[in-house]
């Protein structure tokens, strides 16, 4: 106990030191923190197991920063490291933690959330009869695991909806595809991101040296619409493809030193033809850097809804124990000097989803319908 005691003194003084002036304070603090545990020990009704409690501890402090920063127990770390890219099992949603619970960043293309209608934006309160507050994101995950064809039943909240939502939705394989590609309307190539993988810049330039190949193609429509992000080398190589020179991305850190930028280089892949970027709630991350620095440069039109806000960078830092934090060590800045956290980027023409029937892609698809009949006038 006194181990564990000492590691969170340790978390308490590192994560406190810049904001308490007087080392007082914080050794006060430490002595307060091991009195409420000593008093939980003695006087709570029930057993606690120790462990948990002080893993909960520990993760209350990461997650006072923001909400991406988390403790990993060395289980989760290990189920983190052996997932396969680009195949895995469960519901198909890439979720963050806010106000104690799960927040849907977006849904992916169809997963069996989306097909059920769990949409961007969505608060996750409950997990079959299990409530999520008071959970980990860690743990939170691991409940909606579970075999494939076996059903969860999980409980939303909505904006704009008095009620809550439940949806009955069947586990599957999730297979994630990152590029999408057809031509519409005979001289508009449209490409889907679904995410920012290692593979998908090359994919990109592939579809596009194949569009070329169609002298009708005057127009193009990059769709990030539902795409939580990835890699930030990818984002930075596709915003590239489409810029002849100037910033693309910056990041600044606590150290100085570590402040990067990155910048075009001269040539762009689709020589200057018109672009339509297409945004919306579930676009985060890569995909606000790529679609900011576009709309900064004015090389792109935004259409459709303001996206999510993660501008930051988080890091995994294993631990001692096996487990590791996921702790946030940078912020982005897009060209103009603006930051996207907790802003996003906003549309230059705003289009809301027409109906809860909405999917992308289809029929119902009444953004996508704009940005066509934009871009053929």
């Amino acid at each position: 106990m006194k181990k564990l005691l000492l590691i969170i003194f340790i978390i308490l003084f590192a994560l406190s030191k810049p904001i308490l002036s007087d080392e007082n304070d914080i050794y006060k603090k430490i002595d307060l923190f091991s009195e409420v545990l000593d008093k939980i020990n003695k006087e709570y009704v029930d057993e606690v197991n120790q462990s948990d409690a002080m893993d909960a501890a520990i993760n209350g402090v990461l997650q006072s920063l923001d909400p991406y920063s988390a403790y990993m127990s060395p289980d989760s770390f290990k189920n983190m490291q052996t997932e396969t890219s680009g195949e895995f099992g469960g519901l198909g949603i890439e979720v963050s933690m806010e106000a104690g619970v799960v927040k849907v960043i977006s849904p992916i293309d169809n997963s069996p959330a989306e097909e059920v209608g769990v949409k961007a934006g969505d608060y996750i309160v409950k997990i079959d009869d299990i409530q999520v507050q008071g959970k980990t994101l860690s743990e939170a995950v691991e409940l909606m695991r579970g075999p494939v064809g076996s059903d969860i039943e999980i409980t939303v909240r909505r904006r704009g909806e008095r009620k809550a939502l439940i949806f009955t939705i069947t586990r599957e394989v999730i297979q994630v595809a990152s590029v999408k590609s057809e031509i519409k309307d005979d001289k508009t190539a449209y490409i889907r991101l679904t995410s920012f993988n290692e593979n998908s810049s090359k994919q990109i330039k592939n579809k596009i040296k194949e569009f070329k190949k169609n002298k009708e193609i005057k127009n193009y429509i990059l769709d990030l619409r539902n795409n939580p992000g990835g890699l930030l080398s990818q984002a930075i190589k596709i915003s590239d493809y489409f810029l002849e020179n100037g910033e693309i991305v910056s990041t600044k850190s606590k150290r100085k030193y570590e402040n990067r930028k990155w910048f075009a280089k001269k040539g762009d892949i689709i020589n200057g033809e018109t672009m339509v970027i297409l945004i919306n709630y579930g676009s985060a991350s890569a995909s606000e850097i790529v679609a900011g620095a576009l709309q900064d440069h004015k090389r792109a039109i935004l259409v459709g809804e303001s996206t999510y806000g993660k501008g930051s960078v988080q890091s995994i830092i294993p631990l001692d124990n096996e487990g590791a934090i996921r702790l946030t060590v940078s912020k982005y800045f897009l060209p103009s000097g603006k930051s996207i956290s907790r802003v996003g980027v906003n549309p230059d023409i705003v289009i809301a989803e027409s109906s809860d029937e909405f999917r992308i892609n289809t029929d119902t698809d009444n953004q996508l319908e704009y940005a066509l009949k934009l871009l053929n006038g």
